[in-house]
């Protein structure tokens, strides 16, 4: 194997940069999972990213699958994207007015979800859920809302219980700094777990705004549903008037070009989206039913405004990373990455007598050091953090840049050669080799 960092990398002017940040910014990271906690070490400072490689401030290369947690499914600066992005900053990087290019993003968008009749754009994942949730109690007028354990919804105070990610990394407690009036009106139950989602029905049925759920989930490892469990959040809903919110924020354009709702054939009332819809850039968007986007200012009374929502470099970068992704053959492209590399941890950890369980599906892979299968977040904690941390470490100094906890998915681009995957495969039989030998 080849890659100028294997045994030898040398991270000082990183180390030395995360010094400098703790100094000024909390924990010395903009957001938790980045400070490299989960893996016992200090986070790489990056410098530029190329296609399906990063480079971090040391100079040391990797190939990334991390992708800034999924955006850059075109790979880091496309020249297509960067185009968008330039030709648009040349005329204004933000006006406070509508923009013909909105519509236009707004028009593919609906386009690959025929759930939507109408969307609008945001900033983040994390203004999409929580705008969609006031919409659906205003909708249904009720105030409770069903969450899975471990799906992941943004940083709202309401959804922000026991929500995978950063907030199990950390071991934080399920909502700090949560108001008990706000924690009370969401109802918790294990994802896949049918029954109990009929129990909470049964007991809070005429009271249940809305289901909220990552379809496939993406913030306790990549977890996918079982084959009952999406149709019947869809039959239930539907019994108690209640309203099926699918977050897409990661599934969308990468589990399939119109998001798991296409993949697994389920019609939502309320989606909502972010990363590759921006390109990289920060985006967020909600949509769904006519009857209920149209309760949305300034055509119905529930508010909601943002200073740069649609911003149109957000929308040069999303319309550019669609236009790609329209092309023949993207997802069977996407697809076959994201299969190999799964097979290729099976394999890697069954050679070395390690407990593991993969899937992949779209343009996203999950991984987990277990020797049951992963269903829920309580079957997700039972994989070896530990062996994972020394696994990761391993294939850092392969040259391999994967995501910094067991608990997130890995996601592959356009610019993912068959050279960089079968490097990695190579990588992981010698990463796995180094994890086992301290068990």
């Amino acid at each position: 194997m080849t890659n100028e960092t294997m045994g030898s990398r040398n991270v000082q002017r990183s180390k030395d940069a995360f010094v400098e940040a703790k100094k000024v910014i909390p924990g010395g990271v903009n957001s938790p999972v980045r400070a490299f906690r989960a893996v016992d070490g200090d986070p790489l400072f990056i410098e530029r990213g190329v296609g399906a490689y990063l480079y971090d401030i040391d100079g040391n290369r990797y190939i990334d699958y991390m992708l800034s947690w999924g955006p850059l499914i075109a790979g880091h600066a496309h020249p297509d994207v960067v185009q968008a992005v330039t030709s648009q900053a040349l005329y204004g990087t933000s006006f406070g007015a509508p923009t013909e290019i909105e519509t236009k993003l707004a028009n593919e968008v609906i386009k690959a979800f025929p759930s939507m009749d109408l969307v609008r754009m945001v900033n983040s994942g994390t203004e999409a859920t929580m705008s969609a949730i006031r919409l659906a109690r205003a909708f249904t007028k009720r105030q409770r809302i069903v969450k899975f354990a471990g799906c992941y919804h943004g940083h709202s105070d309401g959804l922000l219980i026991r929500a995978g990610s950063g907030v199990a990394t950390f071991g934080l407690p399920d909502s700090p700094g949560v108001l008990p009036g706000v924690a009370q009106y969401t109802l918790l139950v294990p994802y896949n777990d049918i029954h109990a989602v009929k129990r909470i029905f049964e007991q809070f049925g005429d009271e249940i705004a809305a289901v909220i759920v990552e379809p496939v989930a993406g913030n306790m490892g990549m977890v996918l549903p079982q084959p009952d469990f999406l149709p019947f959040l869809r039959t239930i809903t539907k019994e108690y008037g209640a309203l099926l919110i699918f977050d897409e924020v990661m599934t969308g354009f990468r589990i399939a070009y119109g998001g798991a709702q296409e993949a697994y054939g389920i019609r939502p009332d309320l989606t909502t989206l972010g990363k590759v819809i921006g390109g990289g850039l920060p985006v967020g968007a909600y949509g769904g039913r006519e009857e209920i986007i149209s309760m949305v200012a300034p055509l119905g009374s529930v508010y909601q405004a943002g200073t740069l929502s649609g911003n149109p470099l957000a929308m040069a970068a999303g319309l550019a990373t669609l236009t790609l992704l329209q092309q023949p053959g993207v997802y069977d492209r996407l697809s076959s990455i994201a299969t190999r590399l799964a097979e290729g941890f099976a394999l890697a950890a069954k050679k070395y007598g390690l407990d593991a369980n993969v899937v992949a599906k779209g343009a996203m892979f999950g991984t987990f050091f277990a020797k049951d299968p992963i269903t829920d977040y309580t079957s997700a904690q039972t994989a070896d953090t530990a062996l994972y941390a020394r696994y990761f470490h391993a294939m850092l100094e392969r040259g391999v840049y994967l995501a910094p906890s067991q608990l997130e998915a890995g996601f592959v681009s356009l610019a993912h050669t068959d050279e960089d995957v079968d490097r990695t495969v190579e990588a992981m039989v010698e990463a796995m080799e180094v994890a086992s030998q301290n068990r």
